[in-house]
């Protein structure tokens, strides 16, 4: 099954990094957010991935035609033109970098890739968040429900902490960045039957709107609700954050060895 990677947005409220590089690129312990979700999809033996590129899209495939350069020590032997890798790794990778235009939308970057889902079933996220998702398991429930489209479902932490007080409005402690307002959202992660393309007009549709939107009214649209880990890279604030919990050991979406 291919892993499509929705990677073409401007990510304009990252603007500190996004001016330079696109927002898939931008880097958690030194390497690109892209590669970690990568990363923890291969764990789950996924190895197929199609890249839908648009803003700087140049820079994600300079990256994978340079993988070698950018993950290895290289000695380069400028007289004759040579050069060797040390101690190279390569991931069991397939990826397709498709430049699916600037300005499209999610939906129509989605359905540019037709001619390479093909009829099978796909898996799609954003190239922007990453989590502790068990994807074999969120697979086996897409395939017991028989939809079309299984989206899964998060509960975002909220952004500040909040206070606990007792009847006479004394704080008595506080409890650290707890759980929103208790709804669920939209956190990626989909499995999609490929029928879920004949939903998506052209390049101005937004994926999240008519095509979901369609999908459910169908009754074709399920959920597979994940409470573990889940953060989605926003702003410089989130990417703080994310690299925080990388440098201390406590990435609970570093699921691989």
């Amino acid at each position: 099954m291919k892993v499509l990677l929705l990677a073409g947005g401007f990510g304009t409220r990252l603007s500190e990094e996004t001016g330079i590089r696109p927002k898939p690129m931008v880097e958690i312990g030194g390497m690109p957010i892209l590669w970690h979700i990568m990363k923890m999809y291969s764990q789950h033996g996924f190895n197929e991935f199609v890249i839908l590129l648009g803003y700087k899209g140049y820079f994600i495939k300079e990256y994978f035609a340079n993988y070698y350069l950018h993950s290895s020590d290289v000695t380069l032997d400028l007289a004759n033109n040579q050069m060797e890798v040390h101690n190279n790794y390569s991931e069991p990778w397939k990826v397709t970098l498709l430049d699916t235009g600037l300005h499209t939308m999610t939906g129509g970057r989605i359905k540019r890739a037709k001619d390479h889902i093909g009829n099978e079933p796909f898996m799609l996220t954003y190239g922007d968040g990453v989590a502790d998702v068990d994807v074999t398991s969120l697979v086996e429930y897409h395939k017991q429900k028989q939809g079309l489209i299984t989206m899964t479902s998060v509960q975002p932490d909220g952004r500040f902490g909040a206070l606990i007080t007792d009847d006479q409005n004394r704080i008595t402690s506080f409890k650290e960045k707890p759980k929103g307002d208790d709804a669920w959202i939209n956190g990626g992660f989909f499995v999609c039957q490929p029928e879920v393309l004949d939903y998506i007009s052209d390049d101005t549709t937004i994926f999240e709107r008519d095509p979901l939107e369609n999908l459910a009214n169908d009754g074709k649209l399920f959920t597979y609700r994940h409470s573990g880990f889940w953060k989605c890279m926003d702003t410089l604030r989130d990417k703080q954050k994310l690299n925080e919990l990388w440098d201390s050991n406590e990435c609970p979406w570093k699921t691989w060895e």
